[in-house]
């Protein structure tokens, strides 16, 4: 397969990119600016809003792994998403967005997310409000072949490659924080999993180490 991963330098894009090659898939990295610590060997350098179909013809999978971490960047989650989905929509080319745990509801009725909790970190809410708009936004796309893929909430970038994931739907489920874990590699295996066998359309789901 051919797969675009968006974000190819930071850690969740890296990773992707890592367990793709490795499985002998087709990678178009792509970044708004070039790294000297990696080398890939199809890379494309250009904005998120600038990228036309040309630039994703052929492309089987894109996977927006877009890192926005300050106020004046969180609205590439919306807006980039929109971009994306100009191009895709009404096309065979899945869609999947690098979601946040800050996400996940932690009611029956779905009222209330992690977010929303008295002890989840103040710093983290604006990040998480940029996430939530962007989940909100892809709902909306009917003719667009999209799934939301949430880490858990102990999204480790330096753990281990186990190999063992199961997939959680939108309640966060965890007994505990401690319990809700994932590695950066795992989650990889997991979204490479979720591309290769055409799974999760139009669904929001996520990704935790370990049994079920």
């Amino acid at each position: 397969m051919k797969i675009a991963v968006i974000g190819a330098y930071g850690k969740t894009g890296r990773a992707l990119i890592q367990e793709a090659t490795k499985r002998g898939h087709s990678v178009l990295a792509i970044a708004h600016r070039q790294h000297d610590d990696v080398t890939y060997d199809n890379l494309l350098i250009k904005d998120l809003m600038d990228l036309t179909a040309t630039d994703l013809a052929g492309v089987e999978a894109v996977v927006d792994a877009v890192s926005a971490w300050t106020p004046e960047t969180f609205a590439i989650h919306t807006t980039g998403l929109s971009h994306l989905a100009q191009i895709l929509s009404g096309t065979e080319t899945r869609y999947l967005k690098v979601g946040g745990a800050g996400t996940l509801y932690i009611n029956a009725d779905h009222t209330k997310m992690l977010k929303d909790r008295a002890d989840y970190p103040a710093d983290w809410l604006p990040l998480a409000d940029a996430l939530v708009a962007s989940l909100s936004r892809l709902r909306s796309y009917s003719n667009l072949a999209w799934t939301y893929v949430t880490p858990a909430f102990n999204y480790d970038a330096d753990g281990a490659a186990t190999g063992v994931y199961h997939v959680d739907g939108e309640n966060y489920l965890a007994k505990s924080d401690a319990d809700s874990y994932i590695s950066y590699a795992d989650y990889a295996t997991g979204m490479l999993d979720i591309i290769e066998q055409n799974t999760y359309i139009r669904q929001r789901i996520t990704l935790v180490g370990g049994e079920a």
